[in-house]
């Protein structure tokens, strides 16, 4: 390596390499022979080739009779100055990357140096040297290997190889933590860089990014979390040299103000902004950049901020691109922050939204909005704790659009709201999902007639303790296409609800959870492979205790597409999983058996048998499985993730 450097400096002197220092030719035709040998002393004998001139100039101190030898002078007592000089002539690409591999000061001194301060030598005539610097490539540095080091061997390694369009940084050292330095190294090295995420870095402050703000136009994407160290001048510093940014993400950056947002909405290509837990953002924040951006933002989120009803009344008025939107944790917005968000007529192109633990949400304020958006398609609910059937009712009157709604510990919501969706959405909705909703109870009331839905294939209904046979019984009269079914800890649950719904389903089940029903049988089981087995491909039994071998005999024989059965913790035992294996036509990928105490060693030789389609394999808490047949599954199934 220094041999290369020396002829880079050579080279720069007009010295070829080939041409003797003394100009007479050569003193000693044969430079080989003994007489070349010089004495210097009594002990010491050096040969000196006359040809070559002595990289260092008195190797020995030759004063006294004993020789004391002086250290060797080498390119690295070089000034940085004068090496900065020498490296900055080298040709982009593999060149600079066997450089930077010498030393860690070389490195760091590659990586310092901008694409301005390189030196292109015309004279060489290489015209195709230039290198492709699109941004094909991702790094992704996390815990102690952020350093300052790898992001300089990054910017230094991925030059020559297509460029480096997306940075990963998740935490870091603190004590060799990513730095400024670091950052400036992308910034010289990485122009193409679109995509920079910086999570939880506590060491990076406004310098590093504003660099990369200066040397990296083309970013497009930029997500901060956790950096408090981080302020409004790098969002100054993106609006003003990166006109391409079309997505933001901060999160827990206290030092990010109005200000900073203020100039952001004024990038011209921004479609999303997401703002999480900033103290420093308050409502002139949110209305610069809804102000600014209005005519293309089309995903907001906010979340845990000190905003007001103003901030939604921006929202409603200059949201005129929002597609998406997602207000969570707001404390201090009001009913009549929503009320003029609906009102403000702005939000018509409006798809999905989402209001989580909003204690403004009431039911004046969801009919509001479903009059000012009228086109929503996704609509999601959670810990709305004012909300009523009457405000729900009045939102799927106002949006009779709806195709998806969930509803989450929303506990004023009873089976009169949800069959009131039914009758005025039913003929679009097509996903319902309802997760921790105590209000619904199996009541004996009449209900109004209302039409089955053609349109609905996906029914959820999670962890509600109420929600029994009657209303399940009624669910699958008014769902006959549906096909993903979930009813995951619903203990209320028996086959003389569920026998019901098998029986109205027209389509054919794919994908059925019935995870935590522990009063559900054979019977549900065997019902449901005789009618939907030849389109089932997800079943899952884990809890449901009193389903047993005969279940898995029936589905051995009738479920050819079955990938993903789990009977995790039922009465299963190894004359289940011998009948699995003898079954025709089976092509399983993954099989949890997890809790399953019956299935012991007897069983391993039918698990090599199915581990032929396995991808996936659980055998947690099988303890009668001994550590032995453990290890001859591991063997065997090399190509399976066994999980024990």
């Amino acid at each position: 390596m220094c041999s290369f450097v020396a002829i880079l400096t050579f080279d720069m002197f007009g010295f070829s390499g080939n041409d003797d220092f003394y100009h007479g030719g050569p003193i000693y035709p044969n430079p080989k022979e003994p007489c070349l040998f010089l004495s210097l002393g009594r002990q010491v004998d050096v040969y000196l080739p006359l040809q070559k001139r002595s990289r260092f100039s008195v190797p020995f101190d030759i004063s006294g009779e004993w020789f004391e030898q002086k250290p060797k002078t080498s390119i690295e007592s070089l000034p940085d100055e004068c090496l900065f000089e020498i490296l900055r002539r080298l040709p982009a690409g593999q060149d600079r990357s066997v450089c930077a591999s010498v030393s860690k000061r070389w490195l760091m001194l590659l990586s310092s140096i901008c694409k301005n301060e390189t030196y292109s030598n015309e004279s060489t005539g290489n015209e195709n040297q230039e290198i492709s610097d699109e941004g094909y490539l991702s790094r992704s540095l996390e815990g102690k290997k952020a350093t300052d080091v790898r992001l300089a061997a990054i910017a230094i390694g991925t030059a020559s190889r297509g460029g480096l369009g997306k940075l990963t940084i998740r935490g870091c050292n603190s004590d060799r933590g990513v730095t400024s330095v670091g950052l400036k190294a992308i910034a010289h090295g990485c122009p193409s860089l679109k995509v920079c995420s910086l999570w939880d870095v506590a060491t990076v402050d406004d310098e590093g990014l504003i660099e990369i703000a200066s040397g990296c136009h083309r970013l497009e994407k930029l997500d901060l979390c956790k950096c408090p160290n981080i302020s409004d001048k790098t969002l100054i510093a993106v609006a003003k040299n990166c006109p391409k940014l079309a997505e933001l993400s901060i999160e827990s950056c206290p030092n990010i103000g109005n200000e900073g947002l203020q100039a952001i909405g004024k990038c011209p290509n921004l479609r999303s902004i997401s703002i999480k837990d900033c103290s420093g953002v308050g409502d002139q924040g949110v209305a610069g950049v809804l102000s600014s951006a209005s005519f293309a933002l089309t995903k907001v989120k906010l979340e845990s901020l000190n905003v007001s009803d103003l901030s939604l009344a921006v929202i409603g008025h200059y949201g005129i691109a929002v597609t998406d939107l997602v207000l969570s944790c707001l404390p201090n917005v009001s009913e009549k922050g929503f009320w003029v968000m609906g009102n403000g007529h702005g939000l018509q192109k409006l798809t999905s939204i989402t209001i989580d633990c909003c204690r403004g949400v009431t039911d004046v304020g969801l009919e509001a909005i479903g009059r000012g958006c009228p086109n929503v398609q996704n609509f999601k609910l959670r810990k709305c704790a004012f909300l009523s059937d009457k405000g729900l009712v009045s939102f799927a009157r106002a949006a009779p659009s709806v195709e998806s709604l969930q509803l989450q510990e929303c506990h004023r919501i009873t089976q009169i709201g949800l069959f009131g969706v039914f009758f005025n959405c039913g003929a679009k909705l097509k996903v319902l999902t309802l997760i921790s909703c105590y209000g619904i109870k199996d009541l004996n009331m009449e209900l109004p007639a209302i039409s089955p839905s053609e349109s609905i294939w996906s029914l959820t209904i999670r962890d509600c303790p109420g929600f029994g046979d009657a209303n399940l019984a009624l669910l699958g009269k008014l769902c006959p296409r549906i096909q993903h079914v979930e009813l995951s800890g619903l203990q209320g649950v028996t086959d003389a609800g569920f026998l019901p719904l098998l029986e109205s389903s027209e389509a054919g089940l794919v994908k059925v959870n019935l995870s935590g029903c522990v009063n559900l049988t054979d019977r549900v089981v065997l019902s449901m492979v005789n009618s939907h087995g030849w389109t089932l491909e997800v079943l899952s039994l884990d809890g449901c205790k009193r389903v047993s071998d005969a279940s898995l005999m029936a589905i051995a024989g009738s479920c050819p597409v079955l990938a993903d059965l789990d009977v995790s913790r039922c009465a299963i035992t190894d004359t289940g999983i011998a009948a699995l294996a003898r079954g025709k036509q089976f092509n399983l990928e993954v099989l949890s058996l997890a809790g399953c105490a019956l299935v012991s060693d007897k069983s391993v030789p039918a698990l090599k048998k199915l581990g032929r389609s396995l991808a996936g394999l659980n055998i947690k808490l099988c303890n009668a499985i001994s550590s032995r047949s453990v290890d001859k599954l591991l063997g065997h199934l090399c190509m399976c993730d066994i999980l024990y």
